[in-house]
Order: structure tokens, then sequence, then C-alpha cells
């Protein structure tokens, strides 16, 4: 008896969200299950269990079907069924044995007694997929920023020295020259005595809402408008007690005392932009940069950087737009490194990104995807300067560690470098004639971005696009039903549907299979409510609450995104601190039992948004 307690109790607490439960809890819930025996094609829940029961799969299989007999999905050993917890749903489904099934069945109103203190176990059960995964990115992101290296860092490292300061006795039209000259937004006020210890702080704010607004005499002391009783911090702080303590004051500007003496000034700008300080400091290293030898060496510390963001905790969101924002600084750098070498360019033109890059959300050493509008007052004879500047850009990107496009989408392609007209004519022929090389083609090149050079260009280009698929309701059916053919990995059994693809078994394509449908979902999304955006996270938000997406779904697919980009760059630093190549393919087994969960969440909110845009097309 002993032996089988033992087999039920460890098969029980390896179970999520089972294994977050302490030994006597599993207890409590082994000694209050009932142990069911149920035949072949019958109906749960059975005669010998409460009607809102719990149902954990030991053996067997169970088949769930909607209200219109549809065939949703299957349980299998180590499922957990909760169709019937919640008595206001159970009469619209159905879950019927595909075989003869051992199951352990729990009172629900039971299971939550034993775990009312463990809310994270009880939501589990409460929530939907959706909810799950909204509860699990919330932990992440605050664990993202209780993981701040400000946490860590000295106030030193962010406070300047010495502070712009002005006596209390000077004038309003005084402090406000004084501000002007140096270029600064606020002066901290002092005593007018020898001490000249700080007595205030006075900002540009203050002499537009106190001074100005009011129409104060300007030769008035600086003391009458200045903010007293300022807060300050002592030195030797920690850099995230200064940022708490601005953002919960909404203030921008902190003096920093040495024994109640003044001793320099930290702003919030500082601190927030701390997190991507490496990324800024890269940019300023490709700016400088004279040669592409420069830019090869510093492109090499790319992969050291994307593995330092992500152990840290930084999103994946802020990742993308960290690299993106650095490979378009490589990419600017280039185009200079170039117009040196070729002279002026002869008409003016957009150097254009396209892909991840475009869309803020690339990681180290993607491949490039860019192309050419030029002015339309481009002559035959100009195409030469425009290819060479194509050449030494795209051959530096690749120098650099930007593989080639495999698909040739480049501006070295010629039919990738033209003029703006024939761009309009693209765009107006992949709308109107919705083949399936359009909407290959769509695919890329609605996710557009000026790098460099004149932005009204490809602008120009996007106002008339968007006019236009607004209005085209079969290009965007035809949009949707090419994207739908890429389907989350999810098995009738809530199981992953596993690829082999050369050294890769038993493996899942994130990208492919997870993160582009929500990519594709989004940009459907946007072109059908005219909007220019092109981050995926951004059009999801610009679009929640239209008549394209619910604020609720919206949340959910964002959410899902998240979770699937941050398995993405956290998989691919493993693999950098590995020095192996960066990949998408990612084995359930190299994650836990909980993260599998959680992933199948978010390729069910995929699968049900989805399905709801096939329903409208």
């Amino acid at each position: 008896m002993d032996n089988e307690i033992a087999e039920v109790r460890d098969f029980i607490q390896a179970i999520p969200p089972f294994d977050q439960l302490p030994l006597n809890k599993i207890q409590s819930l082994i000694n209050a299950i009932r142990i069911c025996y149920i035949k072949q094609q019958q109906t749960l829940p059975p005669s010998q269990c409460e009607q809102n029961s719990l149902f954990i799969i030991r053996k067997g299989a169970l088949a769930y079907y909607n209200k219109n007999n549809e065939l949703t999905g299957k349980y299998g050993e180590g499922d957990i069924c909760t169709a019937f917890c919640h008595t206001e749903h159970s009469e619209d489904i159905t879950v019927e044995t595909e075989e003869d099934t051992l199951a352990y069945c729990i009172q629900y109103q039971t299971l939550q007694e034993i775990i009312r203190q463990y809310p994270a176990v009880i939501n589990f059960f409460q929530d939907s997929s959706a909810q799950r995964l909204k509860s699990k990115m919330s932990q992440l992101n605050e664990d993202a920023i209780l993981a701040s290296s400000l946490m860590n860092t000295d106030i030193s490292q962010f406070y300047h020295s010495p502070v712009a300061t002005i006596t209390e006795n000077s004038s309003i039209q005084q402090a406000a020259i004084e501000m002007t000259t140096l270029g600064f937004s606020c002066l901290v006020v002092t005593s007018n005595d020898t001490a000249r210890l700080p007595v205030g702080i006075v900002t540009d704010k203050d002499l537009r809402q106190r001074c100005i607004a009011k129409g104060l005499d300007y030769s008035l002391p600086v003391s009458e408008v200045m903010t007293k009783n300022m807060l300050t911090i002592n030195e030797g702080s920690r850099a995230y007690d200064a940022l708490m303590l601005m953002t919960a004051k909404r203030i921008h500007h902190l003096p920093v005392l040495q024994h109640n003496k003044l001793l320099a000034m930290v702003t919030i700008t500082d601190l927030m932009n701390h997190e991507s300080q490496n990324a800024v400091n890269l940019t300023h290293l490709i700016r400088k940069a004279s040669s592409l030898e420069e830019l090869t060496q510093i492109s090499k510390l790319l992969p050291k950087l994307q593995i330092k963001m992500a152990k840290l905790g930084t999103t994946a969101d802020h990742v993308g737009k960290s690299i993106s924002a650095i490979t378009s600084a490589f990419t600017i750098r280039l185009i200079e490194l170039a117009e040196q070498q070729l002279g002026k360019a002869p008409v003016s033109f957009a150097w254009l990104a396209a892909g991840s890059q475009a869309r803020e959300e690339q990681f180290a050493h993607s491949d490039q995807d860019n192309a050419l509008i030029i002015s339309n007052d481009m002559k035959p004879e100009h195409d030469q300067w425009f290819l060479n500047l194509a050449t030494f850009v795209s051959d530096g990107l690749a120098t650099c560690g930007f593989i080639y496009c495999p698909g040739d989408i480049m501006a070295t392609n010629q039919q990738w470098r033209q003029t703006q007209q024939v761009w309009h004519e693209y765009f107006n022929s992949w709308v109107n004639t919705p083949s399936p090389q359009a909407l290959l083609n769509s695919s890329v090149f609605f996710d557009l971005t000026t790098v460099h050079g004149n932005e009204d260009l490809l602008n120009e280009v996007r106002t008339q696009l968007l006019t236009k698929t607004k209005k085209s309701t079969l290009f965007l059916a035809h949009l949707s039903r090419n994207a739908l053919l890429n389907r989350p990995p999810l098995g009738f059994f809530r199981d992953f549907v596993l690829i082999k693809d050369g050294e890769n078994k038993q493996v899942l394509d994130l990208k492919h299979n997870g993160i582009a449908p929500i990519v594709d979902l989004a940009r459907i999304y946007a072109l059908s409510q005219g909007i220019s955006a092109t981050n995926t996270i951004e059009r999801l938000k610009q679009t929640a609450g239209t008549p394209a997406l619910t604020k609720s779904s919206a949340a959910n697919l964002i959410d899902a995104f998240e979770f699937l980009s941050l398995l993405r760059m956290e998989h691919q630093a493993k693999k950098l601190a590995a020095n192996c190549q960066a990949d998408n393919f990612l084995a359930p087994k190299d994650i836990s039992k909980l993260e599998r969960e959680h992933l199948k969440d978010a390729f069910k909110v995929i699968k049900t948004l989805q399905d709801a845009r096939q329903s409208s097309y």
C-alpha cells in the first residue's frame, strides 16, 4: 500500500503546477483524491465523482468536444482536465474517454482549500491559457525590473559634477540667462552667504508656470519661483534608489549631497538610459570608426551584448530594439564611408531596412534585408553609383557578420533598387493582384523603415499603400489565408509537434512556428486599419479596440509574443555563450515543465486568434 501511495505521490508532484507545492500539501491532495477507472467511450464526470471535479490522467486518453460537437483537444497521461471545475461552462462541452482510462479525481472546492495559500497554483486552474500567460509575463517583467543592474550600481556612476548654481538673491531673468547660456534645464539655488548651502532648485518648468504664466516681474529674486525643501540623495546611495525616488515624486533632477554639501546632480534620463548604455556605447564606437576593419572588430561585441542583456533579465523587446539600433548604426556608417569613396549621391535616396530590423525585433547577426528607394529624378547613368553604394554596404554588413539574404532581398538586386515611382507600382500591383509571389513580397516589404536618407520617399509610398489596403478586402483575405498556413506546433494531445531539421532533432522552430504567426497577424491587423507602425507590439497596441482586434485579444497576443521572444533570446544567448551558432530551434526537454506549459498556453493563444481570423475571411 505504501508503495502505491508513493507512486501516486511521485506522479502528481512531477506535474505542473503541483510541482510548486510542498510535500505536506501533496500528501493532502493524495488523501483527497479518488481513483477512477473509466471504460472506453464513457462521458465524464463518472458517477462516483462530484460534478465540479478536476481529473488528472494517469493512463488512457480523453477527447474534448465543444457545444457543436467539434473535437477541440485531447488529454493524455500527465494532463489535467479542468473542464468541470466551473459548472457554469460545463454544459457547453463534452469529455469522453477514447480508451479505458485511469484518472485521479478531486473535488474542486476541496482542491482550493488545500492550495489556498498558493495563489500561483490556484490561478493555474482558475485562469484560461491567456490569463496564465499574462500572469507569467507580469512576473517576468517584474523580475526584469528587480534584476536591473541599477540595484547594484553606485550613484557615482551616473551623476554630473560640478553642479550649475545661482544664489537666491539673483533675479529670475539672471537665472533664465544662465540656464540658456549653459544649455541646462535646471539650476540649484544656494544661500547668499559664503557657505553657499543649497536652499532650493529652479527648473525651466518653474520659470514657465510660476513666472511667465503668472506675469511676475523678471527682476524679482529667483527664490520667489524656486522649489524649496528640494529632494536630495546622499553620495553612496544606489542608483536604483535614486530612480525610484524620482519616479515616485515625478521629478527629473536630483541633487547629490556629501556631508550636507552639494556634490553633484543626477537626472532621470541618465538612469533610464542605463540599461541600454552598453548599446549606446557600442553605437558611439561605430560612429567614430574610420574603416571597415574597425567596424568588423566592433561587430564581434554584438553577441556578447546579447548574452549580457539576457543574463541581466532584460526583456526581449528591449534587446530587439537595442540590437536593431546597432545594426542601423553599422549601416549608416558604411553608407558614410561609401560616400567618402564614391562622392555625393547624384539624387536623393532612402536606404531601407526590411524584416526584423525594420520591426526593431532583431537579434545578434541576423541576415540582412535591405532596399533602396531613389528619387524619380534619377537618370539611367546614375544606377552605377547606387549599385556601387549597395555593393559596398552589403559587403560591409556581411563582413560584420550580417549574412547576405538567402532570398536576395538586398539593394544589390536591381529589382529592389528602384525609383519611388517603381515602388508605387510594385505595391499597387501586389495589392491589386495578390498572387503567391505578391503575397510573399508583401510579408517582407510591408515591414520597411528608413535607415538613412530622405524619409519622405518611403513615407509617401506607405501613405498611398495604407489607403489602398484599408479598402482591399480581397487582398486582406488572400494575405490572411497565406498567413494562416503557418500554424503553431500543438497537437490534439496538447503536446508539441516536433520537427527534425538536419542536426536539429525533436525541436520546435520558435521563429517560424511561434513568433512569425503573430508577426503576420499583427501586420494584417495594421494594414486593415491603415496603421503605419511596423513593430509587432506597437501594431497590436494601435489596433487594439478597432474592428480588427479586441483589446483583450491584443493583450493576449502581446503576452504570447513577448514570452516566445524571451525563450528565443535566452536560447540564442546560451548557444552564443557556448561558442555555437545562434538558431531558433528549441528542444522542449531543455526547458522546465512549467515553461513547457506556458509555451503551450502561448501556442493556444495564437491558434485561437488564427481561428478567429479564418472565420472572418
